[in-house]
């Protein structure tokens, strides 16, 4: 008996329902892959500023202490950024006349603050305050990264959900001395030492592993 689909419709149909089944896998997957991608994240991405401030210079040539310029960092939930009057504390004597500078001076003397680009940006359900890590012995770099290496600062941690978790389960390995809070490149012991130290830091500034909700989410 003749049949009314040719024989390859039967493929055909298999292959129609793979592709289906594929492209609702990709639908599914794909965008949980896509949020965890540097591009999506924005990181290693230097950010443009309306000043080129060189991190390097600053951090590395003139040993600039974080906190000289993140003076919020130590006391508040925000670093901060430097008025221009801090800026201008140096560079009335340090190139004055730079063509580099000109934004700089036009903020003084007109009184509005420079625009910074923001590089470090959460949600606004997020609760974070620089204060607690900093005084609980979470140095810079650890969330920073090595800005002391970046020509433009960049976005180092992917600042998910599940990044924040890893420390807050076990925050111990990540703390060192409040004295090395700024430092760029303290490590702590390797072996026995490291570990003993981190347990040593966690008891002395009391820190916790803090999981609940609403320890990040108020």
């Amino acid at each position: 008996m003749k049949t009314v689909f040719p024989e390859w419709t039967d493929n055909a149909y298999r292959v129609v329902l793979a592709v289906l089944a594929l492209a609702g896998a990709a639908l599914v997957v794909g965008p949980m892959v896509y949020v965890r991608t540097p591009y999506h994240q924005r990181r290693e991405f230097p950010v443009e500023q309306p000043v080129q401030f060189d991190h390097r210079h600053h951090v590395r040539d003139d040993s600039i202490d974080c906190l000289y310029c993140h003076s919020g960092a130590t006391h508040t939930a925000w670093a901060g950024v430097p008025a221009t009057e801090l800026c201008m504390g140096c560079h009335a004597q340090v190139w004055p006349d730079s063509i580099q500078l000109e934004p700089v001076r036009r903020s003084y003397f007109s009184g509005r603050p420079i625009e910074w680009s923001r590089v470090h940006a959460l949600p606004d359900y997020v609760y974070f305050n620089h204060a607690i890590h900093v005084n609980k012995g979470v140095g810079c770099a650890t969330c920073h990264g090595r800005v002391d290496q970046m020509a433009a600062v960049y976005q180092v941690a992917t600042l998910q959900m599940d990044w924040c978790l890893d420390c807050h389960r076990d925050p111990a390995p990540r703390l060192r001395p409040r004295e090395a809070i700024t430092s760029m490149e303290w490590q702590p012991p390797a072996g026995e030492a490291g570990e003993r130290l981190a347990r040593e830091l966690a008891a002395e500034y009391g820190v916790r592993k803090l999981t609940n909700c609403t320890t990040c989410h108020r």
